[in-house]
């Protein structure tokens, strides 16, 4: 096992036992999965101190995070639509952090979300992105779901496309409702779960 997957494995124990000590029936996936649906499905209203704090302590969490790694990275805090965004850029071994698909990205940002709840005692909905992956995997799925629902405009034929996690999923719905007479919806059991376009 690799150094980044052996102390990414330990932060995620210790983030889990914390949270079942402070009385949450969630185990940490269940939080996790919880966590990513209301990325599609919900935008709770956050004051922007409390975003702020939440940014923060995420920062504090991650840089920890880095020094344990001996990896470089400059970390930077903002406000967006309504939640927390992290990013950590500028170190040569950050894509190590990114993983295949972004899934070790995605680990990273549930672990820091259960960071910050430990110490708000609210769930997060905090953004994290590594070496602009997350940026950069935005264009392209808005790409994707624009060619496809001006593909499905044109056929009149649905379309499914490839399995894609909650935050995909949510950037391409977004593309897909630019798109006069389409719409889209998701459809399958994680991590299967796809976006499929429909002729309106």
């Amino acid at each position: 096992m690799s150094e980044t997957a052996e102390v990414i494995g330990a932060e995620e124990e210790k983030a889990a036992a914390g949270s079942a000590g402070a009385g949450d029936e969630d185990t940490a996936a269940g939080v996790a999965d919880s966590a990513q649906e209301a990325d599609e499905t919900e935008e709770p209203e956050a004051g922007e101190d409390l975003l702020v704090r939440e940014g923060d302590i995420a920062g504090d969490y991650l840089e920890r995070l880095l020094d344990l790694l001996d990896y470089d990275g400059d970390i930077d805090l903002d406000v967006e639509a309504g939640r927390a965004v992290v990013s950590i850029d500028g170190g040569d071994d950050l894509e190590k952090l990114v993983g295949p698909r972004g899934n070790v990205l995605e680990a990273l940002q549930e672990l820091t979300r259960l960071a910050v709840q430990q110490e708000t005692g609210s769930r997060s909905r905090l953004m994290l992105d590594i070496a602009g992956w997350r940026a950069d995997r935005r264009e392209e799925l808005r790409r994707i779901g624009r060619t496809a629902a001006e593909k499905v405009a044109k056929s009149g034929e649905k379309e499914k496309l490839q399995p894609m996690s909650p935050f995909e999923r949510k950037v391409v719905h977004d593309a897909v409702a630019e798109v006069d007479g389409v719409t889209s919806e998701s459809e399958g059991e994680e991590p299967k779960r796809r976006v499929v376009v429909i002729p309106e």
